[in-house]
């Protein structure tokens, strides 16, 4: 079995996720191939987006927004994410039991003896009526006389564990403040969540395999379950394997790929590339030395933003003011130096909306 270095693995994940070279696609066709881009920030996926595609225009994603063919709502690993209406209308029931779960795992204590079908029931009966609300409203609106502590674990069990819901606008438009407001799925989109297939079939499943696949691969099954957070997947997989080939890592592990997809000579040139915090492009592994070093590894998790260098995580960014500042993780050359300046400059110029484009790189580590 071919054997594919960490190199090769780097190569393959950022031309699928359009980091090798930029995107023409329409930003729609963009967020339904990378499975949504994750959003518990609201601004970040503008420069995921902006990263990603040749003439990206901050409007575009807002459009799709209001308009209601990109939606902000919990899904994978139940972090916000924004995911194109007609994925989450399709995929929203298979994660239902992962999304009770993990609630249930952080708050297992405070939600004992609560009836969950009938929290969910009055949930429902509080948020037919369109009106977009806060979780603290909904809250109020089902608590009763329910002990005060439960609270914020009945929220949390509430959105999104057991009403499928978006967060509407203007929360995650370009430049706009606004606090998290649901609205009922179906309200917002005019029709019902897919139900949940019958036991056994798990086309979702299957659809979720060969999407991962197709913007992370080659990955292992267990990459695939980190980036959705769903348990039950082997027998997805195992469903579609006849369609997919196979690789090894360099540690002995089972790679999984689309048959067609690209896997570009490793030694294809990489530009500088700017993720925003908790981009998919890194969280979207379990094992993640194709693109971070373990020594930086936990820079992905905390929120840090990420430069790509070479392909690989060699700095963090974040903004003072109008300037761009860039923080290296490793000794850059002179050449790396002046990419991260010139690829800053394009960043800085997109953040002002064109009225600066000041970047300042801090020394490298000694």
């Amino acid at each position: 079995m071919t054997v594919l270095n960490d190199r090769a693995l780097n190569r393959a994940a950022l031309a699928r996720q359009a980091l090798l070279s930029p995107a023409d696609t329409p930003v729609l066709d963009l967020v339904a191939h990378l499975g949504g881009l994750q959003a518990q920030e609201p601004q970040e996926p503008f420069v995921g987006l902006w990263s990603r595609l040749r003439a990206f225009e901050p409007s575009s994603l807002s459009d799709l927004l209001t308009g209601r063919q990109v939606v902000r709502t919990h899904l994978m690993r139940r972090t916000v994410h924004l995911l194109a209406a007609e994925d989450v209308l399709a995929w929203r029931s298979r994660f239902d039991a992962m999304l009770r779960q993990r609630v249930l795992a952080t708050y297992r204590g405070e939600l004992r003896g609560v009836d969950i079908d009938r929290l969910a029931a009055e949930g429902r009966e509080v948020m037919a009526d369109g009106e977009p609300r806060s979780m603290s409203e909904l809250v109020r609106a089902v608590a009763g006389d329910r002990p005060a502590q439960q609270r914020r674990a009945l929220g949390e069990m509430l959105i999104p564990a057991l009403l499928p819901v978006a967060q509407v606008p203007p929360r995650g438009l370009w430049g706009a403040k606004g606090g998290v407001r649901n609205v009922l799925l179906s309200s917002w989109l005019g029709r019902a969540v897919a139900p949940l297939a019958p036991e056994g079939s798990d086309p979702v499943g299957r659809a979720l395999v060969r999407r991962y696949l197709a913007a992370y691969g080659p990955a292992t099954s267990t990459d695939l379950r980190a980036w959705c957070g769903l348990a039950g997947l082997p027998a997805a997989v195992a469903a579609v394997r006849g369609e997919l080939v196979s690789f090894r890592d360099e540690h002995g592990r089972e790679l999984l790929d689309l048959p067609d997809a690209p896997r570009p000579d490793p030694g294809t040139p990489a530009p500088v590339r700017f993720l925003p915090a908790f981009d998919n492009a890194i969280l979207g592994y379990r094992h993640r030395d194709r693109i971070i070093d373990d020594a930086h590894r936990g820079l992905s998790v905390a929120g840090d933003r990420a430069v790509l260098v070479d392909g690989r995580v060699a700095a963090t960014w974040t903004t003072e003011g109008d300037t761009v500042v860039v923080t290296p993780l490793v000794r850059l050359s002179v050449r790396d130096r002046a990419a991260l300046a010139e690829e800053g400059e394009r960043l800085a110029s997109f953040l002002s909306d064109g009225a600066g484009d000041r970047v300042r790189i801090a020394a490298s580590p000694g």
